[in-house]
């Protein structure tokens, strides 16, 4: 019996990506990696992608049509059946129309509690609203920014000595452990949607 195949969208350093990877390499995710895909031909993500031997594509999208981009990447996806889309710092708005081509099959993390703090600088925004908790979030993508409903948090405190680096670190040893979590959920097929809230089945 095949393997489920993940597509991982990266724009980055791809460090969610090697945890992924790993996670896949050693049995706690149960599925195969399809299609590593950058929007950033340069980003060191893809470079070690390429260096595990993982199929790899690129399309630089500076300057392009957003809607003309993410249907070059669907139609990457499709072609290579991947069966979840995995962001893994992918630093794109993706269009209402991709979205809407992998119901309940494309999965983010962000570096916040959400509904707290949305979009870029996540970190920084914890630390300017002076909040003692903070944390990580996997939930799936809809067609608004970090908004879809929540699979897994992760917690952690905010020290008062905290720099956005110290506490992003922090926060990244999170989302290496629940992203992994969250994905083999999802691809075991164990869960409903009431509402916004994810449930197990």
């Amino acid at each position: 019996m095949s393997r489920p195949r993940l597509g991982i969208l990266l724009s980055g350093r791809g460090s969610n990506f090697e945890a992924i990877t790993r996670n896949v390499l050693n049995g706690t995710i149960k599925a195969e990696i399809a299609l590593v895909f950058s929007n950033r031909p340069d980003a060191r993500g893809i470079d070690r992608a390429r260096q595990l031997g993982l199929t790899c594509a690129t399309i630089a999208s500076a300057g392009a049509d957003r809607v003309e981009f993410d249907r070059k990447v669907a139609a990457l996806l499709t072609d290579h059946h991947v069966d979840l889309v995995c962001l893994a710092g992918y630093m794109r708005i993706l269009t209402g129309e991709f979205v809407r081509q992998f119901p309940q099959r494309l999965l983010n993390i962000h570096p916040s509690l959400l509904p707290a703090f949305p979009g870029l600088d996540a970190q920084y925004q914890a630390l300017q609203h002076g909040v003692k908790v903070s944390g990580c979030t996997v939930h799936f993508v809809d067609e608004n920014m970090d908004a879809g409903p929540i699979l897994l948090q992760a917690t952690v405190p905010v020290l008062d000595d905290d720099t956005v680096q110290s506490l992003s670190s922090r926060i990244l040893e999170q989302e290496h452990r629940v992203y992994s979590e969250a994905i083999q959920w999802v691809l075991e097929g164990n869960f409903r949607i009431e509402g916004r809230r994810v449930l197990r089945t």
